[in-house]
C-alpha cells in the first residue's frame, strides 16, 4: 500500500486560507510592491509591517557582512600560510645546491640545515622581530 504525502499548505490554500498561520510565519518570502506601496509574505499572505519587513533586511545584511568578513579572515591567514611556505621552499631549494647556503638577512652570516636539525633552539616575537630590523638593531 502506498501512502500519499499531503503538504498542509496546499489543503488551507484549497480551503481558501492561507498556506500558513500569520503567527508562525517568519516572513522569509517577502515581496516589495512598488505600485501599491506594500510589502506581503507570499508563505502566509499577510501584509508585512514595514519596520519588520526593514528589521528581517537589516539581519540578512548582517549575516552577510559577518559571513564575508569569516571568509576574508580565512583568506588572509591561507596566504600568510602560503607566504611561510614559500620562504621554506626557496631555504629548502638553496640548501639543496651543492655550494651554496642562505645567510641571514640581518647579520649575513650562513644559514646551514644542521643548524636547525634539531629544531629551532630560541625564538621570538614576529613583531618585536619586525620592529628591531626598521630600527636596524638586529
Amino acid at each position: 500500500m502506498r501512502s500519499t504525502v499531503v503538504d498542509i499548505g496546499d489543503v488551507r490554500a484549497a480551503r481558501g486560507e492561507t498556506r500558513r498561520h500569520a503567527g508562525r510565519c517568519n516572513h522569509l518570502n517577502q515581496v516589495f510592491d512598488k505600485d501599491e506601496r506594500r510589502v506581503w509574505c507570499t508563505d502566509c499572505e499577510s501584509e508585512v509591517e514595514p519596520f519588520d519587513a526593514y528589521l528581517k533586511l537589516v539581519e540578512n545584511m548582517t549575516g552577510a557582512v559577518e559571513k564575508l568578513k569569516r571568509r576574508e579572515q580565512a583568506v588572509k591567514e591561507a596566504e600568510s600560510f602560503q607566504a611561510r611556505s614559500r620562504a621554506v621552499k626557496a631555504l629548502d631549494q638553496v640548501w639543496r645546491s651543492k655550494n651554496m647556503t642562505p645567510l641571514c638577512p640581518c647579520c649575513d652570516k650562513g644559514l646551514l640545515p644542521e643548524d636547525f636539525a634539531n629544531g629551532v633552539q630560541s625564538q621570538m616575537d614576529r613583531n618585536l622581530a619586525r620592529k628591531m630590523r626598521r630600527r636596524g638593531d638586529a
